[in-house]
């Protein structure tokens, strides 16, 4: 089964929150889940947002970073290009569902990669990225 996660759900994986205990469960059951340069960027933003607030050091940030490099290494994270027609699909996304569900970029983009790429599941806790990709007929469970 392959696995596409959002940003939240990545973070849910490395920091302690609300979501991490689920998070954990569910990619424990993932032979396969996939990063493009959007994780990797949203990810950095994520990170130094929890420091900027005060909820993790400098040192605890560079841990994080570390441990997520340190997974990517060894092959549990599959590092992908983010696909060539994404962004299209994203601006279709958000003609067809926005007004319904208003979505953000972001949250098109994360749905757009995954159906590009074909996951299997698409794995999230945030709920307009969720509405979306159960409208386009995706699994987030």
């Amino acid at each position: 089964m392959s696995a596409y996660v959002d940003t939240s759900f990545l973070v849910s994986l490395y920091l302690t929150d609300n979501n991490s205990s689920e998070a954990r469960r569910r990619i424990l059951s993932a032979p396969t889940a996939w990063l493009t340069a959007l994780h990797e960027a949203e990810w950095a933003h994520a990170i130094s947002q929890n420091v900027f607030r005060g909820q993790l050091s400098i040192s605890e940030s560079d841990r994080m970073r570390a441990k997520l490099n340190e997974h990517i290494e060894s092959g549990r994270w599959i590092v992908l290009p983010l696909p060539d027609k994404a962004f299209g699909l994203c601006a279709d996304l958000a003609r067809m569902h926005g007004a319904k569900i208003g979505m953000r970029t972001l949250d098109s983009l994360h749905v757009a990669c995954a159906l590009e790429l074909k996951a299997e599941r698409f794995w999230t806790f945030d709920e307009r990225q969720a509405k979306l990709a159960k409208a386009v007929g995706m699994k987030t469970s």
